[in-house]
């Protein structure tokens, strides 16, 4: 299985890859994310530490659940070779209704299929008020004309 772009990635390649793992993750459907990465992918996610596809479905699972109304912008950092940074914000709430704002960076690294060999994501939430969302679509990807990190001052 390949998932292009594949490394070395350039600036276009490396934004297109980014692009693509956000509108994966705004899918929240776990049997179309999980494959995105290499069957013995190794993430770091929050204080979880885990490896390979059934735990990774187990984890998109649990956090869709949880997660509710999850809207996601990822934007580029940088990129080398076959690694990329990026950072993110993303709103969900709660099945109590509180809305929360979460922040944080990945650092990824890609096999040469292009798949996700490892993923190292550290995140803080905030909780906000429904007044102070900013993340407006329908479910699924995010409108192309909709504003990025920067835009949002984010």
């Amino acid at each position: 299985m390949t998932r292009p772009p594949v490394p070395p990635f350039t600036e276009e390649t490396a934004r297109r890859k980014v692009r693509a793992a956000e509108d994966a993750w705004n899918s929240r459907d776990p049997d179309r994310v999980t494959p995105a990465y290499t069957e013995d992918s190794r993430w770091r996610n929050r204080a979880e530490i885990f490896e390979g596809h059934p735990e990774i479905h187990a984890f998109l699972t649990r956090k869709w659940v949880r997660e509710l109304d999850y809207r996601l912008i990822k934007g580029l950092w940088t990129f080398g070779g076959n690694r990329i940074a990026v950072r993110f914000a993303y709103e969900w709430r709660d099945a109590d209704g509180q809305w929360f704002r979460a922040y944080g960076n990945e650092n990824w690294q890609f096999a040469q299929d292009g798949r996700m060999c490892r993923r190292i994501a550290s995140i803080n939430d905030r909780a906000i008020g429904a007044e102070d969302r900013l993340f407006h679509w329908p479910p699924g990807p995010r409108p192309a004309d909709h504003p990025g990190l920067d835009d949002l001052g984010l």
